[in-house]
C-alpha cells in the first residue's frame, strides 16, 4: 500500500462543514488516529492528506479538508485550499453534521461537484441524532443518497466502505500506458538516456510504469541508452513493434530508428495515460502562435534538484525563445499550485505528471481548453521544436487527425 505513487491512487475527499465530523471519519475508515479531532471548529486548516486500503479497489488518498463554512479572511483562504482539492478528487464524501443540517453551503457544493463531474456519496455522522424519516427528508432535499455513520462508536463504517466501492469511478487512470500498442511477444526499445538529470541507481517513474505495462502484456523489453541504440536494433533477430525514447533524445533516436519502425516518447504515450493527447495536441500546435512578450506559464508536479541545464526552467524557455525570435514572460508554478488568472497566458507546459493523479491533470486540460489556452507537456513541446512530433503521434490515429488539421 504505501509503495503505490500517490498518483495513482484513487482520490477521496471529505467535505463538509467545521465541526461535522470529517477528521474523525477519515479515522474511523482507516481504524488508525491519523487526523487531529478537536470540539473546536476549524481545527483543519489545509487539505491532508492520508494512505489507506479500501479492497477491492486498493490503495486510495484519503483528502482531509477545511470547512465550506470556515470565516473571516483566513478562513476564506481554506475554503479556497479546499475547493483547489476538487481538482484531483475522483471521489467525495459529503459529511452532515445532523445538529446543523443543510443550506446552501452543501446545495452549492453538490452543484459545484456535479459540474466537475464527481460522484458523491452522502454521509450523516453522529447517527444517534437523526432518525430516519429526518434522513428520508434530508435526502430529498439534496437529490442524493445519505448514510448514517457514527464514527466515534464505528457504527456504519463497514457499509460506507461497501459504498464507496460502488461509486467510486471505474476510469480514475487510463487502463494501458503502452499495452494497448501491443501483443505478446512484441519487441518494445526503451531508449534512457543516463545523464545528470537522472536519479542515481534507479529509473524515474514513468520508465518503471511503462516497463511494467509492457510486461503485464507479455511484450518483451529491451533497455538500453541511446548511445547503444543502434547497436541493439542490428543486434535484434526481430523487428521491434515501437521505440519510447525519454524526450531529450528525441534527435539522436530518430536518427537512428528506420521510419517503418513505430518511434514515440514516454511523455507522448503519459500525454495520454494522464490526460487527454488530442488537447495535448492542439496545444502543441499553439506554439507556433506565440509572440515576443507573451506570457508562458510552467508548471511541475514535484520539486526536485535542478541542474545546470534544468529541463523547466533552461531548457524549455531557450528553445521558446528561439522559436519567437526574442523574449517571453515565464511564470513557473510547482506541486498543486494552478493559477486562477490562466486566460492571461498565451501557452501552458505542463510537466509529464507522473506526480499527479490524472484527474488534476484533465481539470488543468479542460480549464486551459475552455478558456482557448494552448495547453503542452514537456516531451511534446520538445518533439515539436526539434521538427519531430509529426512522427511521436504516429502510434496514435485521432492525435495525428488534430496535428494534421488546417
Amino acid at each position: 500500500m504505501q509503495n503505490t505513487p500517490q498518483a495513482n491512487r484513487l482520490h477521496i475527499a471529505l467535505l463538509g462543514r467545521r465541526n461535522a465530523g470529517k477528521s474523525s471519519l477519515i479515522n474511523a475508515l482507516t481504524n488508525q488516529d491519523l487526523a487531529v479531532v478537536s470540539d473546536v471548529a476549524g481545527t483543519t486548516t489545509d487539505p491532508v492528506y492520508k494512505s489507506m486500503e479500501i479492497l477491492p479497489i486498493g490503495p486510495v488518498t484519503m483528502i482531509d479538508t477545511a470547512g465550506i463554512d470556515d470565516v473571516g479572511e483566513l478562513g476564506e483562504l481554506r475554503i479556497k485550499k479546499t475547493k483547489e482539492a476538487l481538482s484531483r478528487t475522483d471521489l467525495a464524501l459529503l459529511v452532515i453534521d445532523p445538529e446543523v443540517g443543510v443550506d446552501e453551503y452543501e446545495k452549492n457544493l453538490l452543484a459545484e461537484l456535479e459540474e466537475r463531474e464527481i460522484s458523491v456519496v452522502g454521509v450523516v455522522n453522529k447517527e444517534d441524532k437523526f432518525d430516519q424519516l429526518e434522513l428520508n427528508s434530508l435526502m430529498k432535499e439534496l437529490g442524493i443518497k445519505l448514510l448514517k455513520v457514527s464514527a466515534k462508536e464505528q457504527a456504519g463504517i463497514e457499509e460506507l466502505k461497501k459504498e464507496i466501492i460502488l461509486q467510486a469511478p471505474e476510469k480514475f487512470e487510463e487502463p494501458h500506458i503502452i499495452g494497448d500498442l501491443i501483443k505478446p511477444q512484441d519487441i518494445v526499445v526503451l531508449v534512457i538516456p543516463i545523464d545528470l538529470a537522472a536519479p542515481k541507481g534507479r529509473l524515474i517513474l514513468p520508465q518503471v510504469q511503462t516497463l511494467r505495462d509492457i510486461l503485464d502484456n507479455d511484450a518483451q523489453a529491451v533497455v538500453v541508452k541511446e548511445t547503444e541504440l543502434k547497436g541493439a536494433l542490428d543486434s535484434l533477430k526481430k523487428k521491434p513493434k515501437i521505440v519510447v525514447t525519454d524526450s531529450q533524445a528525441f534527435m539522436k533516436v530518430a536518427a537512428d530508428v528506420p521510419e517503418d519502425i513505430m518511434l514515440t516518447g514516454f511523455s507522448v504515450l503519459f500525454a495520454r495515460y494522464k490526460g487527454d493527447l488530442e488537447i495535448f495536441t492542439r496545444g502543441a500546435k499553439g506554439i507556433s502562435k506565440l509572440k515576443v512578450g507573451d506570457k508562458v506559464l510552467i508548471c511541475e508536479s514535484c520539486t526536485h534538484h535542478r541542474t545546470a541545464d534544468d529541463i523547466g526552467t533552461v531548457k524549455i524557455p531557450r528553445w521558446l525563445r528561439q522559436e519567437v525570435g526574442g523574449e517571453l514572460e515565464f511564470d513557473h508554478v510547482a506541486g498543486r499550485e494552478f493559477p486562477d488568472n490562466v486566460e492571461e497566458y498565451s501557452l501552458i507546459v505542463q510537466c509529464g505528471g507522473c506526480m499527479t493523479n490524472r484527474k488534476e491533470i484533465l481539470y488543468r486540460l479542460k480549464k486551459a481548453d475552455s478558456l482557448g489556452v494552448p495547453i503542452v507537456n514537456y516531451g511534446m513541446l520538445i518533439a515539436y521544436v526539434h521538427g519531430i512530433l509529426d512522427r511521436a503521434l504516429e502510434p496514435f490515429p485521432l492525435a495525428q487527425m488534430v496535428w494534421e488539421e488546417d
